[in-house]
């Protein structure tokens, strides 16, 4: 398993060598907004509405005092917005009130954040702090790593954790990325491009004995 392991990781390397969060964001409680906003959203989608939001209210301070119906109509097309608005507000005022106005920076705190998840937390975590070890599991990891014999399941926590037991703590985060990217350009959900897929070796569906 851990040459397996190695190998892909090699090989996602090669063909991502920048493993870039694919949300845009300037600071830090930016890109908390912009994990949230893309649950059961597109990135490409958050990207479009972000810039608006950030421009309308460009502080924390007035994000935090930003009515919440106003904040709906800013992300009503990322769909559940009444959800994501509320906590948008709610989550920024928790960041002034007992985090100093900025992002924290262990897994117990940031969950305590409305509208934030072990997904969302293993993101900021990576990415603002590169903390080892920080798996997202969305629904590129859990397919791919299925696929590729890593991980079993298709529940975020167990999934979270088996892959936490094989990959390298210091390149979980940017795998997790390189993820993301090849499942939207090559290992697809309906019609994965096995033809010019570079891990066709190490996928069990495409390679019974792998």
């Amino acid at each position: 398993m851990k040459e397996k392991v190695t190998a892909i990781i090699d090989i996602l390397k090669q063909r991502y060598p920048d493993a870039l969060c694919a949300l845009h964001y300037g600071k830090d409680y930016e890109l908390m907004i912009a994990v949230r906003l893309s649950a059961q959203c597109t990135d490409a989608r958050v990207n479009l509405v972000t810039p608006g939001l950030f421009a309308a209210y460009p502080t924390l301070e007035a994000m935090a005092n930003a009515p919440i119906p106003d904040v709906e109509e800013h992300v009503r097309s990322c769909g559940f917005y009444k959800h994501k608005a509320r906590d948008i507000v709610l989550a920024c005022q928790m960041l002034l009130s007992d985090y100093g106005g900025k992002v924290p920076g262990t897994m117990e705190e940031l969950l305590r954040i409305p509208g934030v998840g072990r997904k969302t937390a293993n993101l900021l975590l990576g990415d603002l702090y590169g903390v080892p070890g920080s798996v997202v599991c969305d629904t590129h990891c859990i397919r791919i790593c299925g696929r590729l014999g890593l991980s079993q399941g298709k529940e975020p926590e167990k999934v979270e954790q088996q892959l936490r037991a094989v990959l390298p703590p210091e390149e979980s985060s940017n795998f997790c990325h390189r993820i993301v990217l090849f499942g939207r350009d090559c290992c697809t959900a309906r019609n994965p491009n096995c033809a010019e897929c570079p891990l066709t070796l190490y996928c069990r569906e495409f390679n019974p004995e792998a």
